[in-house]
């Protein structure tokens, strides 16, 4: 595929912040022409290449290529997979070797890989010399929905999932649909709990077309272009509008709540429970609580499990292989995730579906006994 075919057949997201405002490219075969798209916006720089070594195995060399054609010189940074990588250790590790091949501030750190590196990555680029360009090449549907738009940054704690990091912007986007054929189903499954959280964070009607199209999702084409565009458009549109999640920018948060302790509960162990599948269970647990709490009908619950179940994610507490901690040890992360005050909890609730909201005045106490409900389940 020549590269004037590439760009016809992608579709083009804006992130609109003033001078920090950045493309969102979506579509086939755009890995290959990543140094063109990199050198127009990013004219002179030379480039850290960060990826996995899974991920590595499959596009580096195309990545590469494409790179030396547009004359930017790079250098290869290979990390472990998986989420333990989001690590003091493997942070430390590509710091220095960004340093040691004397990068620049002008000079670019590129993403390859998927949220784990999308989110070390931005972490060095937004630290070294006190911030260098940044540009994703998302290659997990996960990324390419979420976490590689938004510039939220950063590595675990022992203490949580993602609190300690940085805002940080990329200067360009570049999701590459064809590399999602080589992603497991569980991978792109978990991706798809992130698409669907766009739905039911404000969009009922794009919640009720994957209900429809899912499967043509899954298959690949034009369903999932604009299947992904559509995600890319809403999570670029509350971006722009509350950058450093003062307000709206908290009802991404949909699902995360229960998800990241749940995440944290299993010790981030990738073969009992992915970022995904947790959000999916999020989702169901928030649906679920709200019904609890007489914001929403039980039947918003209902059917959104029932999607997620039909798509083939995990929907309950007890999908997760192995045993969970007690519900009070589940508190004690979600009161690292959304900090306590005075006693209440931040919650992204929901009054229907795409009618969240954020409550600040969440009491502990009913959500301890919600949690002991559910994991009897």
């Amino acid at each position: 595929m020549s590269e004037s075919e590439t760009l016809a057949d992608s579709q083009c997201v804006r992130v609109n912040l003033n001078e920090r405002s950045y493309d969102i490219l979506i579509g086939p075969g755009l890995i290959g022409s990543a140094g063109t798209q990199i050198a127009n916006r990013l004219p002179g720089i030379r480039a850290a290449i960060i990826a996995d070594d899974t991920v590595a195995a499959h596009y580096l060399s195309p990545l590469q290529h494409s790179l030396d054609a547009a004359g930017i010189q790079s250098t290869s940074i290979i990390l472990p997979a998986g989420e333990k990588t989001k690590s003091f250790e493997c942070l430390m590790e590509a710091v220095d070797q960004v340093l040691a091949a004397r990068l620049e501030r002008g000079d670019a750190v590129i993403a390859l890989g998927g949220g784990v590196i999308g989110d070390l990555s931005g972490f060095v680029s937004g630290i070294v010399r006190r911030g260098m360009q940044f540009v994703q090449l998302p290659t997990s549907l996960l990324a390419q929905v979420d976490s590689s738009v938004g510039g939220k940054t950063g590595i675990n704690s022992a203490h949580g999932k993602n609190l300690i990091g940085v805002f940080h912007q990329p200067a360009l986007v570049l999701a590459d649909t064809d590399v999602l054929d080589t992603l497991s189903e569980r991978e792109f499954r978990a991706g798809y709990a992130e698409m669907a959280k766009y739905g039911l964070i404000d969009k009922p009607e794009f919640f009720a077309w994957l209900e429809k199209n899912w499967q043509a999702v899954f298959s690949g084409g034009a369903a999932r272009i604009e299947a992904i565009a559509t995600s890319c458009q809403a999570k670029a549109d509350v971006v722009a509008a509350d950058e450093f999640e003062n307000g709206k920018r908290a009802l991404l948060n949909l699902g995360h709540t229960f998800g990241h302790a749940l995440e944290a509960a299993t010790r981030y162990d990738g073969s009992r429970l992915v970022h995904g599948e947790g959000v999916a269970i999020g989702m169901v647990l928030a649906h679920e609580f709200s019904a609890r709490m007489n914001l929403a009908s039980p039947d918003a619950a209902r059917r959104v499990a029932g999607h997620l179940q039909a798509v083939g994610l995990p929907t309950k507490m007890s999908d997760i292989e192995g045993v969970l901690p007690p519900p009070d040890i589940l508190m004690e992360h979600i009161a690292q995730d959304k900090k306590v005050k005075r006693g209440q909890l931040t919650f992204v609730l929901t009054r229907g579906i795409g009618q969240s909201f954020v409550a600040d005045d969440v009491p502990a106490s009913e959500v301890l006994g919600f949690l002991r409900d559910k994991q009897t389940q």
